[in-house]
């Protein structure tokens, strides 16, 4: 199992900054954090993704926060930032911290995801 914890959440005003944190703690049962990101809700209780990162720091962003929102990571702590500028009442939502987990297993191994309990980001006009 990992529990993931997120932080960094909050208010801020439009055109302005906010820096997300998620933090990875995999059980001695997970042999590698892989991909980690950030999503927010969509229809029909699903997820967009709006940041992620590999192990190896390839990053991919949602067309409505390139050149506005950075991801980082870093995979001695297992944990990913996301840097929030330029902020309109448009990002306000809950952001969702996502990670991959991988299981070694005789002959093959498991992928998992987890979730973190989400982070408010509430921008105002």
């Amino acid at each position: 199992q990992v529990q993931v914890v997120e932080s960094g959440g909050g208010l801020a005003q439009t055109g302005g900054s906010l820096r997300l944190s998620c933090a990875a703690t995999a059980a001695a049962s997970i042999d590698s954090i892989n991909d980690m990101g950030w999503y927010r809700p969509a229809p029909r209780s699903q997820r967009r993704l709006i940041a992620g990162i590999s192990q190896d720091g390839t990053a991919n962003y949602a067309d409505s926060v390139k050149g506005r929102f950075t991801i980082s990571r870093d995979n001695a702590k297992n944990t990913i930032y996301l840097q929030m500028n330029s902020l309109t009442p448009e990002d306000t939502d809950v952001y969702y911290c996502h990670v991959q987990g991988t299981s070694l297993l005789d002959g093959g191994f498991r992928r998992d995801d987890f979730w973190g309990q989400g982070t408010q980001v509430t921008i105002s006009s």
